[in-house]
């Protein structure tokens, strides 16, 4: 895997929404409608249940027919091949078997500190500007403008189907057949192992906004050219999985203006947390490399970092959850919401969307602290009348919106905003402690052994995330209560220095 872009948001719709409203470019609709010679075989499951009143019949096309098994290592090897007779330079690094994500690139030779390693060349690089084995379908889409996101998991699909005539069928044959990504969790899935965290909700939004973005390319250009798009290869299984090769695989490269590309070779690097290298393309080398910031002996495989992402995020793009605790970018989104019964309730809606932001939001916690926006946010929330004219000074801050970053105080509803975290904190951590407790005794379908398996590895990778996001709360309940405990007897001090002082004058 490689470093997914770190400036891409779950959103693909916006960009692509212009679709929409644009007309066909001029001589857009006189393209040749030239059949590409897609060669594919979607498998189909056909199930038909008898009743008295009718017969359901149901069509599921749920078998990508290319890519291989994520631990396979047969098809690596004829990709490490055939990427060396195609320019690649020999190597330090093969891939092998690991125990940090079943196959990685693994040192063959002492490596030391700072040195560049990989050398990937432009020309076994995948951009928005590689060439289509079906330019004419290419062709389409750039003539649509259609974004580099999409125009590449098109791209990719494309490829794939071209099997043996594309030139990069060694590269996709090495791919996984079902990239570990929450795309390919169900709503019931969801709904069931990720009820306590928030990436349940992001989760939700990414998959929404696949699917409208397959709908969308449709529904805009591949029903009007169906011999270039034909639907048994274009579909949302095959959206699905070239989706989660882009959010797994995909990498932004800074020294070439940012492009997003796929790097063959390179994305078979595992992350580590310990680990802070990156890929970007080198211009003396003129190549894709990264730098080492550790020394590896031969047989230790070799890491580079996916971005400073928490253990959500990493299992939201790339299918796994670190150990806890060794994970110093984890966080923990807190969400937080203005009270419907609050007197002022429509006057701080309108300043928080005046800035942006809605009556529920969620904070990053990580388990060093909270940002200054939550705890501008919570002051809001907690605002009494008196306090209106400072409504949207709040706003703006919970939003990072304001013209100077200063730390807004407000000392006499300390006590109120830090008691409200502290109930949302409380209210999500027993809502993880649930599940955690219930976990044990989740039914499971032991008729179907690979499907139990399944089962138990969602169930797992629910389990050690839930764990690691309660930990950074349980750290930011201690910190809040003793905060208040602080206030609290710093009030009763003062109270009782005030009632002694009373006292010497009676």
């Amino acid at each position: 895997m490689a470093e997914a872009s770190r400036t891409f948001h779950t959103i693909l719709l916006p960009s692509f929404s212009h679709l929409h409203k644009a007309q066909s470019p001029a001589g857009f609709t006189d393209f040749p409608r030239k059949r590409c010679g897609h060669r594919i075989v979607v498998h189909c499951s056909v199930s038909t249940t008898n009743d008295a009143s009718r017969t359901k019949t149901t069509v599921t096309q749920n078998t990508i027919p290319w890519g291989c098994e994520i631990d396979s290592l047969e098809n690596a090897s004829t990709l490490q091949k055939w990427l060396s007779d195609s320019g690649l330079p020999p190597q330090k690094m093969a891939i092998q078997k690991v125990d940090v994500g079943e196959r990685g690139l693994v040192a063959l030779k002492n490596i030391r500190k700072g040195e560049k390693l990989l050398f990937v060349p432009p020309s076994l690089v995948i951009t928005a500007d590689s060439k289509w084995s079906c330019p004419e379908a290419g062709e389409v889409l750039k003539q649509c403008s259609v974004p580099d996101w999409p125009l590449l998991a098109t791209y990719l699909i494309s490829e794939a189907s071209f099997e043996k005539s594309s030139r990069w069928s060694n590269y996709i044959s090495a791919l996984p057949r079902q990239p570990y990504s929450l795309l390919y969790w169900t709503r019931a899935e969801l709904d069931r192992y990720l009820e306590a965290s928030q990436i349940r909700e992001r989760a939700i939004e990414r998959i929404t906004n696949v699917i409208g973005t397959y709908n969308d390319l449709r529904l805009r250009i591949f029903s009007k050219y169906p011999d270039l798009f034909p639907e048994e290869v274009f579909n949302m299984e095959t959206f699905k999985w070239s989706f989660g090769i882009l959010f797994s695989r995909l990498v932004r490269l800074p020294s070439m203006d940012g492009r997003v590309a796929l790097v063959p070779w390179a994305d078979m690097l595992n992350h580590s947390c310990e680990v802070e290298t990156f890929l970007d393309y080198d211009k003396s080398s003129q190549g894709v490399v990264f730098t080492t910031d550790q020394q590896y002996q031969p047989g230790e495989q070799v890491f580079i970092s996916y971005g400073k992402k928490s253990n959500g995020e990493l299992l939201l793009s790339y299918g796994f959850v670190p150990r806890e605790g060794t994970n110093p970018s984890d966080s923990v989104e807190l969400p937080l919401s203005l009270k419907k019964s609050d007197k002022c309730y429509k006057e701080k809606l309108e300043a928080l969307r005046k800035y942006g932001l809605s009556a529920s939001e969620c904070f990053p916690i990580q388990i060093t602290g909270w940002p200054l926006e939550l705890m501008a946010y919570a002051y809001l929330v907690v605002s009494p009348p008196s306090m209106k004219g400072k409504f949207e000074e709040m706003a703006a801050a919970a939003s990072n919106k304001m013209t100077s970053k200063k730390d807004i105080k407000y000392p006499e509803i300390d006590e109120q905003a830090l008691q409200f975290i502290l109930d949302s904190c409380e209210s999500s951590i027993s809502k993880y402690s649930r599940f955690l407790q219930a976990s044990g005794s989740m039914d499971l379908d032991t008729t179907s052994p690979k499907q139990l398996n399944r089962r138990v590895f969602l169930k797992q990778l629910a389990v050690d995330l839930c764990t690691s996001e309660r930990r950074i709360l349980f750290r930011a309940q201690y910190i809040l209560r003793r905060r208040l405990r602080d206030i609290r007897s710093g009030e009763l001090r003062a109270l009782r220095l005030f009632d002694n002082f009373v006292n010497l004058f009676k």
